[in-house]
């Protein structure tokens, strides 16, 4: 039997495998489409993705094939400085197209062991006490302890399910493409600055090589989106947006997306999960989509691992919706509002001029970046100290820095004291003592995701805390 059979071979769906195979967690991902596709939805990572790559080891991979960016204008397109004193030490957006992030995810997650078995769409499921049987459309039959969903919007597993997705349908469509242009920049440049004061899903983007990517709204909500709008589709809308179509030609790709936001009523299902688009779809607004996808499967990863290790405590699956699926709905409302924000209407652009003025203010337009970057995220730990349910952000120790230490998905007790101990789950939980002048608390516990789950010196209450996370102590 296979332990875990994921649907999805999207970003979603290869950092959870890798994050199964630290645990050496046996990972089949299932994949409908024969070849890697070339469609470019997104165009980088934010703060938090970045530092999970960092928490990983992959930063330098992604660092020498990407290109840092400043992070002001992020929110409803409103252009401001990059704010003071964000709460990361990656306080930029790393520019790099999603199939290079797949594709370095990917060999990330089959270089640790995880299959990856291309063309092979799943068609049905069925689950017991023990597994879940899956069917695929070749009428091959496959059977692991779990699955998760990470294929995508139009989730086959969500609908097997029966999970609900309740929401709004799209009401506007935008088109996207790679393509050549043979227009002067100075006339694009020109055509892009006047269309852009008032239709912002309007742009044009040098690629190299004379080519571009190009967006451009729709004429209308297509009745399925997932067929590719025609080249004279695109270029009549180019004419009607912008009075010409900039001599554009040769595509590469071509695309479209909605606006449809909706998010599904459970992550979980008894032996199954949803995660990444599967589990919520939005408004590619602010570029939070596949970073908040690659999230889900850093929380959800480990905890799946303890179950099928056996570890796992009460509660610690069923923890992966209670702190997700807030998450993504706070992505869905702040999405909302940026639409909102982006509209002509004289309502809605009365109060992007007012956010606008608000946003002079430092501590406004931190808190709004922090959102989209996703480093504010306090997952409800209890009563407690600030501290207690966030990320800790990288910090130097005297002995090297915070990250380095996470690189194993493991739990982590740093300890500035020396006095503690983790005796009784030293093989889920590793204890280093070292100090950090930028940490005032005595000593840290820190799940595999790096999210804080308790702060103090005594050792008795950090054992009350352990099995909460951690299940029982190890006989002996």
């Amino acid at each position: 039997m296979i332990d875990v059979i994921i649907a999805g071979a999207g970003p979603t769906g290869v950092m959870l495998a890798a994050e199964l195979r630290l645990h050496g967690v046996r990972v089949l991902v299932l994949e409908k489409d024969a070849e890697p596709t070339k469609v470019v939805r997104a165009l980088g990572i934010h703060a938090r993705t970045i530092e999970l790559m960092d928490q990983r080891g992959l930063l330098e991979e992604f660092l020498a094939l990407g290109r840092q960016h400043p992070l002001g204008g992020f929110f409803a397109g409103i252009s401001k400085p990059q704010p003071d004193r964000l709460d990361t030490a990656h306080a930029y957006v790393l520019g790099i197209p999603q199939p290079v992030i797949v594709r370095l995810l990917t060999g990330h997650a089959t270089g640790l062991g995880a299959e990856l078995r291309r063309g092979a769409e799943l068609a049905g499921l069925r689950q017991d006490d023990d597994g879940v049987s899956v069917d695929l459309a070749d009428g091959t039959h496959l059977r692991a302890r779990y699955l998760v969903g990470c294929d995508g919007g139009r989730s086959t597993v969500r609908k097997l399910l029966g999970v609900g997705f309740p929401g709004e349908p799209s009401t506007v469509d935008t088109l996207l493409g790679e393509m050549a242009l043979t227009a002067p920049m100075d006339e694009l440049t020109a055509v892009m600055t006047e269309v852009r004061r008032t239709q912002l899903r309007f742009g044009a983007m040098p690629l190299g090589d004379g080519m571009f990517r190009v967006l451009v709204p729709a004429a209308g909500v297509a009745g399925d989106r997932a067929v590719p709008p025609s080249f004279e589709e695109f270029k009549h809308q180019l004419h009607a947006t912008a009075g010409t179509d900039f001599g554009v030609h040769s595509p590469r790709w071509l695309s479209r997306f909605g606006d449809a936001t909706r998010q599904a009523d459970r992550y979980r299902v008894g032996r199954v999960f949803l995660a990444g688009d599967a589990a919520h779809v939005h408004p590619p607004t602010g570029g939070q989509g596949l970073n908040l996808g690659v999230q889900d499967a850093f929380n959800l990863g480990w905890k799946l691992a303890a179950a099928v290790d056996g570890w796992a405590p009460a509660g610690l699956l069923d923890s992966y919706h209670t702190e997700r699926h807030p998450v993504a709905a706070d992505v869905l409302d702040n999405t909302r509002a940026q639409m909102h924000l982006m509209s002509l209407d004289p309502g809605a652009q009365a109060v992007r001029r007012l956010l606008t003025r608000l946003m002079d203010f430092d501590d406004v337009s931190r808190y709004l970046t922090e959102k989209i970057i996703a480093v504010g995220i306090r997952y409800d730990f209890g009563d407690g100290p600030d501290l207690l349910g966030r990320r800790l952000r990288d910090v130097p120790l005297k002995r090297g820095r915070l990250y380095e230490l996470l690189r194993a998905g493991r739990g982590l007790l740093l300890d500035q004291t020396g006095r503690l101990s983790v005796t009784g789950w030293a093989d889920r939980v590793d204890h280093v003592v070292d100090a950090s002048e930028e940490l005032d608390a005595p000593a840290l516990l820190l799940r595999p995701d790096g999210h804080v789950a308790w702060l103090g010196d005594d050792q008795q209450d950090l054992q009350r805390h352990l099995p909460t996370w951690f299940g029982d102590p190890a006989a002996g």
